[in-house]
């Protein structure tokens, strides 16, 4: 397993339309999914070209770009590190490459990132997707503790990574690997079938404008885009935001989870019992939602003064 070499240095695509392809993305995946947070301007420091890579393989592997990018900080400084074993050879321990792999753990879980044919362990194309991977297997991004304690057997080790995931996402800290929400919690709830394919479909609308009364496929207001999000997933709510808000079950505000329908009392002619405006949340304080008029589906933060409350969609029938 990759350990860390003498002193540490420094301080520390879109989704598939269905669940079971969001799996099968991830090897051994149990239908979690991280957050990706914000870049904070601490993360500025990362070489871009590892930031791309980190970014690339925590959306692949479901597992927070910010950890991957810890865990190259504490490991190798993002591949500029001056101990043995980062470019060529191998550490005291016999760890290699950016991401400090062993030799066995390499064979078992090393990646061809770049997809020319070899799996380097000292590029950082392949090394860090191979990270990311067996951070996978180890149980993150649900037990993500676990998971950095395989990675190397010291809690110190994992507190110094987790310190830093938190420093390079933004929020004040506050988004982490458990979908963003809550620093130091470090886990999350795995996604219903359903949920995970609202998510999925409503990623797949992101750039699409808003056009009112539009629910799709070239277009749509925010209640159309839930609406056609969960029924992409097999669940029939209602269309508009108003009946959406009276149709689930509300949910305690500190209780959403990724796939709940969150509301504002926004707009002409709404209140607290009629809201205006919907989205669907993805974790971490942020939904994807069709905000206005002159705009796209995007990602947005939902911690507004606005915020009114959120649902969970019934269950499917039988």
């Amino acid at each position: 397993m990759p350990l860390i070499v003498g002193a540490v240095v420094g301080v520390v695509a879109l989704m598939a339309v269905l669940v079971a392809v969001i799996s099968a993305v991830m090897p051994g995946s149990t239908g979690e999914a991280a957050c990706q947070p914000s870049p904070s301007k601490t993360s500025t420091k990362i070489p871009p070209a590892y930031m791309a890579l980190y970014r690339k393989a925590g959306a692949e592997y479901g597992v927070g770009w910010n950890v991957l990018a810890a865990v190259g900080k504490v490991e190798s400084d993002h591949g500029r590190g001056p101990g043995s074993g980062i470019r060529t050879g191998t550490n005291s321990a016999g760890a290699a490459g950016p991401m400090q792999f062993l030799a066995g753990t390499w064979k078992a879980f090393g990646v061809d990132g770049d997809h020319d044919g070899h799996t380097n362990i000292y590029d950082p194309a392949d090394a860090i997707p191979a990270a990311a991977r067996y951070l996978k297997h180890n149980g993150a991004p649900g037990k993500i503790r676990a998971a950095l304690f395989q990675y190397n057997h010291s809690d110190q080790y994992v507190d110094l990574v987790l310190r830093q995931a938190r420093a390079y996402a933004a929020s004040g800290g506050d988004s982490v690997e458990d979908g963003c929400r809550g620093a130091g919690a470090f886990t999350t709830a795995p996604l219903g079938k359903a949920a995970a394919a609202a998510i999925a479909f409503a990623r797949a609308q992101l750039g699409k404008p808003y056009v009112w009364g539009a629910d799709g496929p070239r277009a749509f207001d925010c209640s159309g885009l839930v609406y056609a999000a969960y029924k992409a997933a097999g669940v029939t709510i209602p269309r508009v935001t108003g009946d959406q808000w009276r149709h689930g079950h509300h949910i305690t505000k500190g209780r959403e989870q990724p796939g709940d329908l969150v509301f504002f009392n926004s707009g002409p002619g709404t209140s607290t019992t009629n809201p205006g405006h919907v989205g669907l949340v993805i974790g971490g304080g942020r939904m994807i939602a069709a905000p206005h008029a002159g705009t796209v589906v995007q990602i947005q933060p939902y911690t507004r003064p606005s915020l009114l409350g959120f649902t969970r969609p019934a269950a499917p029938r039988a």
